[in-house]
């Protein structure tokens, strides 16, 4: 019986968690993209960008999937399920490399294992990438404008605490600023965002690629 308490506290705290990315209050923003460079050829930014053709609703559900590379309605999604369709076809499968992680690396989030949501948490993308990827200096307005390239990933702290995760787009606003394929409902987008909220966390993924990582086999 513990077990199933156990469990049920889980499921209720990653929905607590998952939530985070949605319900924040947003006024419409506005913005014309500028023409992508050649950094249209950037394989995150077009696995992010394809998700803008058929944009899934914003859910933070808790969903039963497969594993590996499990995956939530296609119609549905939070801001994690952007950066981890994204990353896919590049060969990293999220679900099964946190899984994996974890059996070496203490999660300070993950109470027990759950292969349906760990990889779908902020929190555990942030420790996962931390170890994993290139933590990019973002400390300043100038340095993120400076130091990001397309595919990067963004994290941020929203208004109550809640955490939300970003693609850096290769298309960029009037002002320069990078655009942000993201889910903070109502559906995925591409917006001007990248200052909208404080950055707490910023990762480059290449050299996951680089070194042959392929989370599905």
């Amino acid at each position: 019986m513990a077990r199933i308490r156990y469990r049920d506290f889980g499921v209720f705290l990653a929905l607590v968690l998952i939530g985070g990315c949605n319900n924040v209050t947003q006024s419409p923003i506005t913005q014309k993209t500028q023409p992508a460079q050649a950094a249209a050829q950037n394989p995150i930014v077009r696995a992010a960008r394809a998700q803008l053709e058929k944009p899934a609703q914003y859910s933070g559900a808790y969903y039963k999937i497969d594993y590996p590379m499990g995956d939530v309605p296609a119609n549905r999604g939070a801001c994690t399920d952007v950066i981890i369709r994204a990353l896919r076809p590049v060969g990293i499968d999220l679900q099964k490399a946190v899984q994996e992680d974890a059996k070496v690396r203490m999660y300070p989030r993950m109470l027990i294992p759950d292969r349906n949501i760990d990889h779908r948490r902020c929190p555990n993308l942030i420790h996962y990438f931390s170890n994993h990827a290139e933590s990019i200096p973002s400390k300043t307005k100038e340095q993120s404008t400076k130091n990001i390239k397309p595919g990067d990933i963004i994290f941020w702290k929203l208004p109550g605490n809640k955490d939300h995760v970003g693609i850096a787009s290769d298309a960029s606003s009037p002002k320069g600023h990078p655009l942000i394929i993201h889910n903070i409902g109502p559906h995925v987008k591409e917006e001007d965002v990248l200052f909208r909220w404080p950055i707490v966390a910023h990762f480059r993924i290449e050299p996951l690629i680089h070194h042959g990582t392929n989370s599905s086999r």
